[in-house]
């Protein structure tokens, strides 16, 4: 009865606030959880389920399945526009028609408790585990043991095998690995500040890396027990000067094109063909999609203006490995470039005072590099960012720190080859009005939005 109860009265407001104009992503699951705590257990689901998790990667990796397989005629059933917490999930089964064949479901790591226990996923995808906002999520492996508790034992795992952290999730599982082959970038001993497997989680020996590719990714093995990084059930060899991969299992090769010449992405990509794979969908078709593909313009666009690349590029405040790697990209691009820093949570900055730790565990050492030109840093914890990138050693005077974010873009020069203008999560609407206006002062049409 309590479900029955709930499923109206959730579905009536998600037609009303539908009337007004909302979305309804999260509200309406609320009202039906709060009825009827075991909602998402009883409520009507697709035959498949794929859920996503993972610190970095969870919606670029939702959007391109969702993409290829609604590009292939499936009937797809996903979180897309709403939250990835418990209610946001009962909010997208209440909006289903009915004839979605798959269900895509971006999945928070801290919300396994709630949510796995009444949705047992087909497949689950990890992308990968790093540090992350340190109020939040505290450590990897605080996360890991959530997602432990949690997961179906029915649940096949697809798991990035290059991070021995994300190898060790759901243990009595079935898991697939993927994996992407050595790269001549690869370094025999990282050069970032945080690493965070360091040590054999069977012996407690200190492990060694046969290379490292950033961070703790990368092949690792312990020089006194059996403990190493798996062999990887699908492979892709990466040829970023052609833009393209192969892609190897069950001594078949396919090549598909790659979509980013970044290899946070390429990571992205093939966590999806892995999982597509298994679904037996056809590699052609898979292809095909591929070609269609870009990533979504929240965390990435790219635009010549008059001869200057002007590129906004998600990188997520409190998150100092997506800030890394961001940083990275940035400084091997070729070309010379200008930074423009919006490092700020604003929703940190409407309703608590902001964590600034990450800063500290963020590795802006790789701004400091001849390349890039200035870098303009703009928001309330301006004198904060410019501390950090003193201690990285970067000059004084490359440095223009702006109060306002809108006013960062008066400060650009237009001899440059490429301007990055990056952002974080929940500034994607700064990112834009800056990119905005850099397009105009660069003599360029500016977007509507």
């Amino acid at each position: 009865m309590r479900y029955i109860i709930a499923l109206i009265i959730s579905r009536l407001a998600y037609f009303m606030i539908k009337l007004i104009g909302k979305d309804g992503t999260y509200f309406p699951g609320k009202l039906a959880i709060k009825i009827c705590p075991d909602f998402l257990g009883r409520i009507k689901k697709p035959k498949v389920i794929i859920g996503v998790t993972g610190t970095n990667g969870k919606t670029t990796v939702c959007n391109m399945i969702i993409d290829i397989l609604e590009d292939n005629g499936y009937n797809v059933l996903s979180n897309k526009k709403g939250a990835n917490i418990n209610y946001g999930i009962a909010s997208t089964f209440l909006e289903a028609k009915g004839n979605e064949e798959i269900a895509v479901l971006e999945i928070d790591e801290r919300s396994s408790k709630l949510i796995y226990p009444y949705i047992k996923p087909n497949y689950v995808i990890v992308t990968n585990f790093f540090r992350d906002s340190i109020r939040r999520n505290a450590h990897p492996e605080y996360i890991v043991n959530f997602i432990n508790e949690a997961i179906p034992s029915t649940t096949t795992m697809i798991l990035n095998g290059d991070d021995l952290i994300c190898t060790g999730v759901a243990p009595n599982n079935k898991h697939i690995y993927y994996s992407i082959g050595r790269l001549s970038t690869d370094l025999e001993k990282s050069i970032n500040i945080v690493r965070d497997m360091r040590i054999c989680p069977k012996c407690h020996s200190e492990l060694v890396y046969d290379y490292v590719r950033y961070h703790h990714i990368g092949k690792a093995h312990c020089p006194n027990c059996d403990f190493a990084s798996p062999d990887p059930d699908f492979l892709a060899t990466v040829d970023f000067d052609k833009m393209k991969m192969e892609y190897r299992y069950d001594n078949k090769i396919c090549t598909y094109p790659l979509i980013s010449n970044s290899i946070f992405n390429t990571y992205n990509e093939i966590a999806a063909i892995t999982l597509l794979t298994n679904l037996k969908l056809n590699p052609t078709d898979i292809k095909n999609s591929l070609n269609k593909i870009n990533i979504v313009e929240t965390r990435f666009t790219k635009e010549n203006i008059n001869g200057v690349e002007v590129i906004t590029h998600l990188a997520k405040g409190q998150n100092p490995v997506a800030c890394s790697r961001v940083f990275d990209y940035v400084k091997n691009e070729p070309g010379i470039k200008e930074v423009i820093f919006l490092p700020d949570d604003v929703e940190d900055n409407i309703r608590t005072s902001e964590n600034i730790t990450w800063l500290y565990d963020t590795d802006f050492e790789l701004l400091n590099d001849p390349s890039i030109k200035k870098i303009i840093i703009g928001g309330p914890r301006y004198l904060d960012n410019k501390l950090r990138l003193l201690l990285a050693g970067i000059p004084e005077e490359k440095m223009i720190l702006v109060p306002s974010e809108l006013d960062t873009a008066n400060y650009i020069d237009a001899d440059v080859d490429k301007i990055f203008i990056l952002h974080d999560l929940h500034a994607t609407h700064l990112g834009f009005a800056i990119k905005n206006k850099v397009k105009s002062i660069l003599g360029g049409e500016q977007n509507e939005d």
